[in-house]
């Protein structure tokens, strides 16, 4: 029998550098064959595209798959299944398959999902990195402004004053074998040192604490760890009870973790003349209407690169990835935040004063 495809899960919330992270350790990949399976938040597939800009060779089209009809703990069956079952039936299958999750997705299900019969023989979980924010957990939050959530869900008794993100963070670190802390070269040495030393006292002994910055960690550091995570379970069970059922191999399970707080639009635009006012009135927009998240892709004037852009809270980071093909000269921004956003104002706060 053939040796088991390693998988790495990673997972984190929204913003907190997962695309990042993956595109980083795909430009230094020690020549592995690495396919990708990202579970997408929002109407256009931004994670993906800026997945393939990485380089034809080690990005191709059949190594990366977007499963975008929800979060993927919720959607096993249906979309993750069938996908790993195409992946590991390749003529050539991966050397390792890479799997970023969506923003609110649970690893334990996704750890459990390795036990089906379609595919435990043929594939193994190397490991489950969590990203986290260092500069947002420095500052008092696992992710960008939750007041808003926080109050919604003080309200809910229920709930025993618990909103589901801060829940999710905890069953996050609770399944990790490893936590990158993110942008730490924006933060003191001193402020990593005690934020590593909390986050230790939240996770299992054994757990590996990785600091990244902006350019990111290799494969060497990410992938062959061995874990064998889906025989190891208990260790990493939820803290926090999401399901409707306590059957694990009912394929209809289901977890209540707040989707339906979030939405996502797009917004479409022509070439845009100036980057820096583009940028000016994307963070204007952002403090006005409380956007949680936007990314996407720009088309300036001028230039024959595409310019990715890519903003959580008050940081917004650009950069020229790839020069435009079939999809043509556009500008598509994914906007993303919590239920109830004014998208007249939002579109009309940015296309209306930014467009060439």
């Amino acid at each position: 029998m053939p040796a088991k495809i390693p998988a790495t899960v990673i997972t984190g919330f929204l913003g907190a550098g997962k695309t990042t992270l993956i595109r980083n350790m795909l430009t230094r990949n020690d020549g592995r064959r690495i396919a990708l399976i990202i579970n997408e938040f929002g109407d256009v597939g931004v994670d993906g595209e800026v997945l393939k800009g990485c380089g034809d060779a080690l990005c191709s089209d059949d190594d990366i798959v977007e499963l975008s009809n929800g979060c993927i703990c919720c959607t096993v069956a249906d979309d993750f299944i069938p996908t790993m079952k195409k992946l590991i039936e390749r003529g050539t299958p991966p050397d390792h398959i890479v799997i970023e999750t969506s923003g609110l997705a649970l690893p334990q299900p996704l750890v459990r999902a390795f036990n089906w019969p379609e595919i435990r023989t043929r594939v193994t979980v190397d490991g489950v990195v969590t990203v986290v924010d260092g500069p947002a957990l420095r500052d008092g939050r696992f992710a960008h402004d939750v007041a808003a959530v926080d109050r919604q869900r003080e309200a809910d008794e229920g709930l025993d004053h618990e909103t589901p993100l801060s829940e999710l963070f905890e069953d996050q670190l609770a399944c990790a074998d490893m936590v990158v802390i993110s942008k730490t070269d924006t933060m003191l040495g001193t402020e990593v040192d005690a934020l590593t030393a909390d986050l230790a006292a939240q996770t299992r002994e054994g757990v590996h604490f990785v600091r990244s910055t902006g350019d990111g960690l290799g494969a060497d550091v990410l992938l062959g760890m061995g874990i064998a995570a889906e025989d190891d379970l208990d260790a990493r069970a939820e803290l926090h009870h999401h399901h409707h059922h306590d059957d694990d191999d009912d394929h209809d399970h289901e977890h209540e973790h707040g989707h339906d707080e979030f939405e996502s639009f797009v917004i479409e635009m022509g070439e845009i003349a100036d980057p820096a006012v583009l940028t000016r009135h994307l963070a204007e927009a952002i403090r006005a209407h409380d956007i949680l998240r936007l990314k996407g892709f720009v088309a300036v004037a001028g230039k024959p690169m595409r310019m990715v852009v890519q903003a959580v809270g008050p940081r917004i980071e650009t950069y020229y990835d790839r020069p435009f093909g079939a999809e043509g000269r556009a500008t598509r921004l994914v906007v993303i935040g919590e239920a109830g956003l004014d998208h007249v104002a939002i579109k009309a706060a940015i296309r209306e004063r930014v467009a060439a």
